[in-house]
């Protein structure tokens, strides 16, 4: 039977800090494109997030973990980055979606990190492998879109 070890805690933190970041990331975008097709597109990932956000709350509770806050300083480092980059390249459809691509490649990695350790629970790897597999899914209508662009 597998054990749900602090280093698994720490690591769906870790995802789920980065998935509020990426809710976030979306919406910016989803306001700061004209595109009513980008801008459904974005809003709807942000959904996700905010939906995958609050499974993985779920998981880590179910377990008897503590959920981190999500206030580190990593955190509010990259959301200057992405609040930087979002004024910069503001109305610019190939540049956020070109950001949203790279999110998503960096996404699946990170889930693929966690989905390899041997002690995960099967909820917990059942959880992961579709919203991984969800993000996936969305690198093709993100590349879709990047093309009709």
């Amino acid at each position: 039977m597998s054990t749900y070890t602090e280093t698994v805690s720490n690591k769906l933190n870790d995802l789920l800090e980065k998935t509020y970041d990426a809710e976030k990331g979306f919406k910016q975008a989803a306001e700061n494109v004209e595109n009513a097709a980008l801008k459904d597109f974005f809003e709807r990932k942000s959904s996700e997030r905010y939906n995958f956000g609050h499974e993985l709350k779920e998981e880590i509770r179910a377990f008897g973990q503590e959920v981190d806050k999500g206030d580190s300083l990593t955190s509010k480092a990259h959301r200057a980055w992405m609040d930087l980059k979002s004024f910069f390249s503001s109305d610019n459809a190939e540049a956020m979606l070109e950001e949203a691509m790279r999110g998503e490649k960096a996404a699946i990695e990170e889930y693929n990190d966690v989905l390899s350790e041997t002690t995960l629970p099967p909820s917990t790897s059942q959880l992961l492998t579709r919203q991984r597999d969800t993000i996936q899914e969305g690198l093709a209508v993100i590349s879709n879109l990047e093309h009709a662009s």
